[in-house]
């Protein structure tokens, strides 16, 4: 596929791309995360197994998802979660949103996470093809989102 993922442990420098991909795709209203501080949250010490990974084309960054203690504020309950999972838009339909999910489930699976969580507006059905199951509805802020989890036991 001539890609490849990095994390930002390994390059804190990608951290502020990946923070205004952040900003701009999932953030982008008035009060919302700044680009300044979504990087320092990106950079600041992990809270158990968290990441933050990079998709390469090339040599050109293009896409990121991560894996977070908590994502979805009125589920508090939840934990850890696949969050912010984004491609630039010239590049998708490549398969690099299924290989970031699957790198983010690898490493959940080597800290030995048995389930990660998700929600999603709008791409339910990707999360479904690569194995996760909906288990219902939530809120996120004023937009109804769909919940989704994957057992990670049995891959």
């Amino acid at each position: 596929m001539g890609h490849r993922i990095l994390t930002v442990s390994e390059r804190p420098d990608l951290a502020p791309i990946v923070a205004r991909w952040r900003v701009e795709a999932f953030f982008d209203y008035p009060g919302g995360w700044t680009v300044e501080t979504m990087t320092a949250a990106i950079l600041a010490p992990p809270d158990g197994p968290e990441e933050t990974f990079v998709l390469f084309d090339q040599d050109r960054p293009v896409g990121t998802a991560g894996l977070v203690r908590e994502d979805l504020e009125t589920r508090p309950d939840l934990t850890p979660w696949l969050a912010a999972v984004f491609v630039e838009p010239a590049c998708r339909g490549r398969g690099y949103a299924s290989a970031l999910v699957r790198q983010v489930e690898a490493f959940a699976r080597a800290a030995s996470v048995p389930v990660l969580w998700l929600y999603t507006r709008a791409a339910e059905p990707l999360y479904a093809r690569l194995g996760w199951q909906r288990v219902g509805l939530g809120r996120d802020g004023d937009h109804e989102v769909v919940l989704m989890r994957r057992d990670l036991t049995g891959i």
